[in-house]
Order: C-alpha cells, then sequence, then structure tokens
C-alpha cells in the first residue's frame, strides 16, 4: 500500500528511513498516475520487496519539495535510500520502474560504497530535452502560472488559459543554466518561450 506524503515532516522522515523509499509524485488531475499508483501498488505486494517502503506525494500540494528534485511533470517517482536521491522514473514507464525498484531493492547496504556518492550530472543537453518533453505543450516563463514574474508571461499563461489548453511550465529564474542554454538550443533570445 502506498502511504501519503501529506507535510514536509512526513517526506523527510520517509526517506531518511533505513530501508529504501518510493516516492511517487503525482497529481489526482492526471490520469497517467492512476497507472503508475496501480504499479507501486502491486510491487508492494511482491515479498521481495517487503523492506521497500512506497509513498505518493501531491507535486504541487508541496511545490518547494517538487521545485527541490525538479519535478516538471507528473507522474514521477524518486527512489531514495537514506535521504538521498539514488534514481528516477520520468513519466508513465511501468517497465522501467518495476526494474529500477527491484535493481536498487536487490543491492543490500553492505554492498554500497561507504561516504557519499556523487549523483551523475545531467548534461544540460538532456536536461533540457527532457524539460521540453515534459509535456505536449511546454512553457517556459519567468515565474509560476499563479504568479508570473513579467507581463510576457502573464499574457502567455493567460492566452493558454483562454483556450484551455493543457500545458507545463518551468520557471526559468530557478535554473540560470537552463535559462541561458535554451536561448542558445531554441535560437530564440527571450523568455517566455
Amino acid at each position: 500500500m502506498t502511504a501519503d506524503l501529506k507535510s514536509e515532516g512526513d517526506y523527510t522522515q520517509a526517506i531518511a528511513a533505513p530501508v529504501m523509499a518510493v516516492v511517487h509524485f503525482m497529481a489526482d488531475w492526471a490520469p497517467e498516475c492512476a497507472t503508475i499508483k496501480a504499479v507501486l501498488e502491486e510491487l508492494g505486494k511482491d515479498p521481495a520487496l517487503a523492506q521497500v517502503k512506497f509513498y505518493q506525494l501531491q507535486a504541487e500540494g508541496l511545490p518547494e519539495i517538487s521545485m527541490k528534485h525538479e519535478i516538471v511533470a507528473v507522474p514521477t517517482v524518486l527512489l531514495f535510500r537514506q535521504g538521498k536521491a539514488i534514481d528516477r522514473v520520468d513519466g508513465v514507464n511501468a517497465a522501467e520502474l518495476t526494474k529500477k525498484v527491484k535493481s536498487h531493492a536487490a543491492t543490500k547496504l553492505s554492498d554500497l560504497p561507504l561516504g557519499p556518492i556523487p549523483a551523475p550530472k545531467e548534461d544540460l543537453d538532456s536536461k533540457l530535452k527532457r524539460l521540453i518533453n515534459a509535456h505536449k505543450c511546454m512553457l517556459f516563463m519567468k515565474g509560476h502560472p499563479d504568479e508570473p514574474k513579467c507581463g510576457f508571461s502573464r499574457q502567455t499563461v493567460g492566452v493558454l488559459n483562454g483556450l484551455n489548453a493543457e500545458f507545463g511550465t518551468f520557471d526559468i529564474l530557478t535554473d540560470d543554466e537552463v535559462r541561458q542554454g535554451l536561448k542558445t538550443y531554441s535560437n530564440w533570445p527571450t523568455f517566455p518561450q
């Protein structure tokens, strides 16, 4: 069974536990999240994964945690061990999620190297492609849809909302590397885009 993480305290306690924690960043309005929830429920029934704890977290309900882990679309699942994110699966990919959970669960703590493991840094090009493909329509803007930081971003959000368009957003003010890299990648010097 997946437990709900409703506060930052719940989240901190869950990921700091000595067992592996699987956290599903989700939203009730996204039907894809129901698929991932069902996959996690099935994994939770596997006796070989008895030491793994499964959680779900409303991504928009705890935006600070979502931004910390660069959650740009739901569903996204992060795997944690002793407070550190060790892997992630973006989008609906049941086979990849199952493989990663089982693989990491099979790794015993005694087999892990002592000390911090430097996380592999995602190269900028891959990160931009992942962000761009997070939604059919992705808006790179200054601020958030409910709190734009410039008039052009506000107008663009207004137009998209007026069309009842489904879209994702990324606040380019939170990541200067993405901000500068996207200008080159898209060959367009200004935001929103």
